[in-house]
């Protein structure tokens, strides 16, 4: 770029786990142009992922309704925004949300990936582009990827994932996890994505006869709370989180442990970037494409093939007569436990 970069605005508005991806582009950025403020944009309910970072200036949460786009009442937001004439704004997904922003920001340079050929909406919001088909389809890689070639940022080894928790609620998501260092999420966002409760129910006898101290989690919608509800049905003394709501606390609450076995991505993006330790249970095409290369062969276990394919990917619960997820054994898990765990130190955390 031949702008000089005093200002950089980093725009994401996807998922919460998600928004994880883009920290190890923004630290790429930071040491590229270190004396560059870089601020990001996202929706106010993902906005504390990026708090606390000491490599981001400011964190601007945009008011939002999912699915809703409010503009009349969001330029007041918007105005504040163009007041501080960024040089470069990095649209991390290319949605229609972010094209809008990044038009109405109107940062000297405004780069984003794109899925086709370009709408009239994205030629006008942005200055330079890349297909997200030449970009790798690991999200980290991607990113970093997106910079390079769009920016002229030298390849380099990928940072890894970071977020940092709110410290002064370190006390009150101690009380919360009660010496339950190993935290098991059930839910995901979708049926076919989860392993099953009677394998959860496995691992928790097998852990806790070895001296382990389980705490299981889920999402608050009823779906799964109802996954909570038949576990406590088949081992009642399992230790369960209440639902957290709030997410700074839950990511104080994630940073007390110290692994989080889950097949939701979300919580495991966030353990991860807290420098938690993690394992991940994948099965379907989507989450080993996108999110298992994220994570080594020590963070991480592979379903059998899966067998959703082409019309039957489409749905929420597994069609399939041997779900892939079924597939993973609670010894598996264990055992993986064990080396990323010992239990020498689980037992001197107690």
């Amino acid at each position: 770029m031949n702008v000089p970069i005093k200002k950089i605005l980093a725009i994401q508005f996807k998922y919460l786990g998600d928004a994880v991806f883009i920290t190890p582009a923004l630290q790429a950025l930071h040491y590229q142009h270190p004396e560059a403020q870089i601020h990001v944009l996202a929706a106010e309910e993902v906005a504390p992922i990026f708090e606390h970072l000491a490599f981001i200036t400011k964190v601007w949460a945009f008011p939002r309704t999912r699915g809703k786009a409010k503009l009349v009442k969001s330029w007041p937001f918007v105005r504040e925004l163009r007041k501080e004439n960024f040089e470069l704004s990095i649209d991390f997904v290319g949605n229609d949300r972010g094209s809008i922003l990044s038009l109405l920001i109107g940062a000297k340079v405004r780069i984003a990936p794109i899925e086709h050929s370009r709408s009239l909406l994205q030629r006008l919001a942005y200055t330079k582009t890349i297909k997200t088909s030449s970009l790798p389809t690991s999200w980290v890689k991607r990113h970093l990827k997106m910079l390079a070639l769009l920016l002229n940022l030298p390849d380099a080894p990928a940072p890894n994932m970071k977020i940092v928790a709110n410290p002064s609620l370190a006390s009150q998501a101690n009380q919360i996890i009660k010496n339950h260092h190993v935290i098991c999420h059930l839910g995901t966002s979708q049926p076919k994505k989860e392993w099953p409760i009677s394998r959860w129910v496995e691992l928790y006898h097998i852990a806790t006869k070895d001296g382990y101290k389980l705490a299981f989690s889920s999402g608050p919608n009823q779906r799964e709370q109802d996954l909570i509800a038949e576990l406590k049905r088949l081992a009642p003394n399992a230790f369960v989180l209440a639902p957290l709501n709030d997410l700074p606390l839950y990511l104080a609450t994630l940073h007390q442990s110290k692994l989080v076995i889950s097949g939701d991505t979300g919580p495991l993006h966030f353990a991860a970037g807290l420098g938690v330790k993690v394992i991940g249970l994948f099965g379907t095409t989507d989450s080993v494409v996108h999110a298992a290369p994220v994570y080594n062969n020590n963070e991480s276990i592979l379903s059998n093939p899966c067998t959703c394919l082409k019309e039957k990917s489409q749905f929420v619960t597994c069609q399939s007569t041997s779900p892939c997820m079924s597939s993973i054994s609670a010894e598996q898990v264990f055992n993986l436990l064990k080396k990323r765990c010992p239990l020498n130190v689980s037992k001197a955390l107690k």
